[in-house]
This record gives structure tokens, sequence and C-alpha cells, in this order.
């Protein structure tokens, strides 16, 4: 059974290599976005939805990019990070709502995801009106549904039946992951944030990261490490504040909870007293 998933697991590696080209125009968009002041939003829902928070959430420790920068957005909320939040993604107007509260909108462009299924009327793809957003581009396993139609840019790596059908968190997933990791890394690369093949842009905000980054001033700027040290400590605490300073109060993964996660919840909104 292992050997079975284990191969073909390998089917999603082979389906992203053919990809390439439109991920390549993708970091095209997103860099001279962000290299002009715009934004990046990672949007989806279910495991779709929480990879793209994950890969939004670990650019500002590696790369020093500030959280407010790039941002994840996932269908039902935080809440659905951690509990399945069914029928949260078939809410057309939850997506717009949580979108507008987490960005204007000047040059920003969006990554929506969604591993397979024709809903056109889910969360991902609602979650930016047309008139606000300037560039957008989709990853989806299913080359024919509406989101890969409705985009300036569509990556679309057809990974093929899953080993338990509709189980679309592990082939569909794991293509998922692997274009989000390469098209966040590639960025960041361009953005000259990376020197050989270190992150030297790393915002030193554990012990972890710390030992990093001097283990690198060592490496890179030929200094001994009691050297190296002196010269972090002070830069260390200005990076530090303004990293810190730069945080989304309510962390982006708070997006508005759409009307089928309270129903899913058994909560109903408030009404004014």
């Amino acid at each position: 059974m292992l050997r079975l998933i284990h191969s073909e697991d390998g089917r999603a590696h082979a389906a992203v290599g053919c990809v390439l080209s439109e991920m390549a125009e993708a970091v095209e968009v997103l860099t001279t976005s962000l290299q002009g002041g715009g934004r990046w939003f990672n949007v989806g829902a279910g495991t779709s939805g929480r990879l793209g928070v994950l890969d939004a959430s670990e650019l500002p420790p590696t790369y020093g990019v500030s959280p407010r920068r790039v941002q994840g957005l996932i269908a039902g909320g935080d809440r659905a990070l951690r509990h399945a939040v069914e029928g949260a993604e078939d809410d057309p107007a939850a997506g717009p709502s949580s979108s507008r509260s987490a960005a204007s909108p000047s040059a920003t462009p969006s990554s929506a995801s969604r591993r397979a299924g024709p809903r056109p009327t889910s969360s991902a793809q609602s979650m930016w009106p047309r008139s606000a957003v300037r560039a957008r581009s989709r990853s989806t396993c299913d080359p024919d549904s509406p989101l890969a139609h409705a985009v300036e840019i569509a990556i679309t790596p057809e990974v093929g039946p899953e080993v338990v059908t509709g189980s679309t968190r592990m082939k569909g997933g794991l293509a998922q992951k692997m274009i989000l990791a390469a098209l966040s890394t590639a960025v960041m690369v361009r953005m000259g944030r990376v020197r050989g093949n270190h992150m030297t842009h790393v915002a030193p905000v554990s012990s972890k990261l710390e030992r990093r980054a001097i283990a690198m001033l060592v490496e890179i700027a030929g200094v001994d490490e009691e050297q190296a040290r002196e010269s972090f400590g002070a830069r260390a605490a200005r990076s530090n504040a303004r990293w810190r300073r730069s945080r989304p109060s309510d962390g982006a993964a708070n997006a508005a909870e759409p009307r089928a996660s309270r129903r899913a919840s058994g909560s109903s909104p408030r009404r004014p007293g």
C-alpha cells in the first residue's frame, strides 16, 4: 500500500514539472508587484487554503519580508486552519468581504489554490472582485474547471486520480505544496533576499535563527564568530523591532468567517441589542 502511494506521489512531481513555464510567468508578476510596493495574497479553501496560509506565514522569518506584504486567506477563517469547515467554500459572499478587510485594491496580485472540482461559486474563486485586482494567478489540478479559465495565469498540474478517490489532499495537495514553495522561493531569490544559497534577510527572532544569521556572517563576511556576534547584536534588535511592528494585528488567516462556517459550528451572528 505504501509503495503504491509513494509511486503515485511521483506523478505529482512530474505534473508540476509540466507547468514550470506558467510558474515562471507568475514569478515575474509577483516579483514586479512586490518590488513596486504591492502585496501578495494566497487564497484558498480546505487543504489548499491551509497550504497557502502556511507558505505565506513562513516568508517573514525566513526572508525578512513584512507579514503585511505576503498573506494567506482561507475560506472559513482561522477556525478552518484546525477544523474542517464544510461549506465555507460554497459561500460566494464571504470571499469579497474577507479580501476587502485584508487589503486595499492597489497593485495587489492574488494566487488562489484549488486542488480539483468545478465549483464556480467557491470562496477561493470569488475572493477578489475583478475591479480590485491587477493580476491573478490560480493553481488547480483540474484544467477544465471554471477557476482555471477565470484568471490571467493558470497553473494546472494534472496529477491524475487519487489512490483514494476524491481524497485530493494527497497528490493534489502535494502538487499545491510544491508549487507554492517554488513560487515563493523563486520570488524571494529574484528580490535579492538570497545570496548563494543563504537566506541573507532572515529575521533572527529565535535562538535558532540567531545562530543561523551569525554563521552566515562568519562565512560571507569572513570574520570570526566574536566579530560576527558584535556586528549582529545591534542590527538584530532593530530588525526584530521592525518585523514585529509590521505584523498584522489579527493575522490574515482570520478572514471573515462565512455564513456557511457559522452554520457548521452551530453559532449565529449576534444581533444589535
